[in-house]
């Protein structure tokens, strides 16, 4: 958790827009992160190819640093060499898709507890919702 008390939070978003899979037509920032340390959130990494160029953008325009948090890591075609040779301090993923290879860049967190719980809360009829209070 945050103290916000002690922290400068803001939100800063990219805006994308493809014509096609896996090409991006143009990406435009919308908010100031001058000095500041940003977090990139997705629901996936595949290529990495949208995610180096959104860190990219962010460090062009002042980020001290980029990290990204996504849940899945597919890591296909030069996503590992992408993110080696990209600006990001660190990407966080969970292990939902097993990594094939491994960058000191690449953090992976296991859903094993979280799956477990879940699996066990519905044997027992008790809340799924209480998972994600805290």
């Amino acid at each position: 958790m945050i103290n916000k008390t002690h922290a400068n939070i803001g939100l800063t978003m990219i805006v994308k827009q493809r014509i096609i899979a896996n090409e991006i037509d143009k990406m435009e920032l919308v908010g100031n992160v001058k000095d500041k340390t940003c977090i990139i959130i997705d629901d996936m990494i595949d290529t990495a190819g949208t995610l180096c160029k959104a860190a990219d953008m962010l460090k062009t325009n002042g980020a001290t640093k980029v990290y990204a948090f996504a849940t899945h890591g597919v890591f296909s075609g030069k996503a590992y060499d992408n993110i080696e040779k990209s600006c990001l301090e660190k990407v966080i993923v969970t292990n939902s898709i097993p990594g094939k290879k491994t960058s000191d860049k690449i953090v992976q967190l296991s859903v094993g507890i979280l799956i477990a719980e879940a699996i066990r809360r519905i044997q027992n009829n008790e809340s799924l919702s209480e998972l994600f209070k805290n």
